[in-house]
């Protein structure tokens, strides 16, 4: 049987996710931005949470975390490499572990970039991804400590996963991403069908997440620097693929 799926918007623009494995009732979070609005979405189903899976340190993704452990008693794990600045865990993650809901089995990814210590959990029989701020729907994390060609070597591995993967990110960012990725490619018709659902969606405050990992490849200018349309458009046509991605963010983040 596959995972149930819940998002849960947390904050003002974070969002974090309830899987559920609906045989064994083992049911597992991915990052706590904040108690209330999981727990009150464990409620509602009735569902016990069990495991804490933490993508990175910062505050909005962890802010929950304490008083869920207390409410409910789940186990917490997070990168061995973040340990000294996550909430205390109960397992240290090293890229290449796995981790189980229930019978599914998923794999902890290494996604320098964003952060040192950020992983992805990628649980591939019930093609679910969870980038948090690594891969983001129609955007990328900020470099806010490692550099552009670890995120990029980073984005690649996520980028050699199935279409139909479900990339489960971390913010209500999309609608900005979107401005942004149509002033790379104005003529990409599938972005701008994209921007007109995103539009649609936020009018009536809809999440735009989750994502199929196929529209990312067709849409994310993140995912697309290695085109030579793209580095012509950046004015870069003889740049390497981690120069075009380099010089994306860059504008991304003075936009």
């Amino acid at each position: 049987m596959p995972l149930d799926l819940v998002t849960i918007p947390c904050r003002q623009d974070n969002y974090a996710y309830l899987i559920h494995d609906p045989q064994s009732g083992a049911t597992a979070l991915i990052d706590a931005p904040e108690a209330a609005p999981i727990l009150a979405a464990l409620s509602v189903r009735g569902w016990q949470l069990g495991q804490i899976f933490i993508t990175h340190h910062h505050t909005d993704h962890v802010e929950g975390v304490a008083e869920l452990r207390a409410a409910t008693g789940a186990q917490v794990s997070g990168a061995a490499a973040d340990a000294h600045r996550l909430p205390p865990l109960d397992r240290t993650l090293v890229p290449g572990d796995s981790v189980t809901v229930g019978a599914e089995s998923g794999s902890v990814l290494d996604m320098p970039g964003h952060t040192i210590g950020h992983i992805a959990f990628h649980f591939a029989a019930a093609q679910l991804l969870f980038t948090a701020d690594s891969l983001m729907a129609l955007g990328c994390g900020r470099l806010f400590e490692g550099t552009a060609e670890q995120m990029w070597r980073a984005l690649g591995t996520l980028d050699a996963l199935p279409d139909t993967t479900l990339v489960c990110s971390g913010h209500e960012y999309t609608q900005s991403n979107a401005r942004f990725a149509l002033t790379i490619e104005p003529g990409n018709t599938a972005l701008h069908a994209r921007a007109a659902r995103i539009a649609e969606a936020r009018a009536k405050d809809m999440p735009t997440v989750p994502s199929l990992l196929g529209l990312e490849r067709a849409t994310n200018p993140f995912l697309r620097a290695h085109l030579p349309h793209v580095k012509s458009s950046l004015g870069l046509p003889n740049a390497s693929d981690v120069e075009s991605f380099a010089e994306l963010r860059q504008r991304k983040d003075r936009f």
